[in-house]
């Protein structure tokens, strides 16, 4: 059977549980745009069914097409994801992952 990633959208507002950033989610928000830090939560992106809960680091940078990708590794379980940056990140978090 063919495992489709299923894309469910949930605005939910959290705490970034590195920074303690208050966060206002979109639907589409699921990293703290302060640290770029978040939660090993979801199996596919917004259905929060990963039992994990470890935080997710940025470790480095991906740039396709113009968009910039955060690439995050758990610091729990070691489960590494590619996650889109946003307009309201801090730029200067994501031109430092460049330099690692």
């Amino acid at each position: 059977m063919l495992n489709l990633k299923k894309f469910i959208k949930k605005e939910e507002n959290f705490t970034c549980q590195n920074c303690g950033q208050r966060v206002i989610g979109t639907g589409y928000t699921n990293h703290c745009p302060k640290c770029l830090w978040s939660k090993h939560v979801d199996i596919n992106p917004g259905d929060r069914l990963n039992n994990c809960g470890g935080l997710m680091k940025p470790i480095d940078l991906e740039i396709k097409n113009k968009q910039y990708y955060l690439i995050q590794q758990c610091q729990k379980c070691g489960f590494k994801k590619k996650n889109k940056s946003s307009k309201n990140d801090d730029f200067n978090k994501i031109i430092s992952l460049s330099k690692k």
